[in-house]
């Protein structure tokens, strides 16, 4: 499906120009893409920059506690303050600035303004994954709160910038925490 998708957002193999068709009838012949899609296509999907927006680990993970005990996880990353921008500036901003963003969290962080979110997790134990009547590794579904509540960890504070971004941030895997391990999801397995 993840090659499918990323199909959609590029350009026409005939025009070579952008097909909104294309991306449209990916989601339309995927119900369970519906999720994603009201977020894109709502305010949320327009963030007055990174630090005003939340984080979600779309994957499935599973960690290994201090006592070596496996559980699956869900990452959430709440922004202290969610600010969105109004369509017609967004649209104004992609095409005049379309670094904005990331001037923006470069310039906090520089002036020492320092983004922070609220770090929580979802657990679900090995157990409840066996007995869960929809597959915990599907990343078109929502872990409910109310039968998986949010754990809080801590907090997320960008206090630097770096100094090499391709050495230090760009796409790190061997930067991963070594409690976390891969996902069973397939759609991750395409980006290894």
């Amino acid at each position: 499906m993840f090659p499918n998708f990323i199909h959609t957002q590029k350009r026409n193999p005939q025009t070579h120009l952008k097909d909104a068709n294309m991306m449209w009838d990916f989601w339309g012949l995927r119900p369970e893409s519906t999720h994603q899609v009201m977020f894109l296509m709502s305010d949320r999907g327009t963030p007055d920059g990174f630090r005003h927006m939340n984080g979600y680990g779309s994957h499935t993970f599973k960690m290994v506690n201090a006592d070596g005990k496996p559980v699956y996880c869900k990452f959430h990353f709440k922004a202290q303050k969610i600010k969105n921008l109004m369509a017609d500036e967004a649209a104004r901003l992609a095409g005049e600035d379309p670094d904005y963003a990331i001037r923006d969290l470069y310039n906090s962080i520089e002036k020492g303004d320092y983004p922070v979110w609220n770090f929580h997790i979802q657990v679900m134990t090995f157990e409840q994954a066996e007995k869960w009547p929809m597959n915990p590794f599907d990343v078109t579904k929502v872990w409910p709160h109310s039968e998986f509540p949010l754990i809080p960890v801590g907090k997320m504070v960008l206090n630097r910038n770096p100094k090499n971004y391709f050495a230090e941030v760009g796409l790190g895997y061997a930067l991963k925490v070594t409690s976390t391990l891969r996902t069973r999801f397939e759609v991750l397995f395409d980006r290894f």
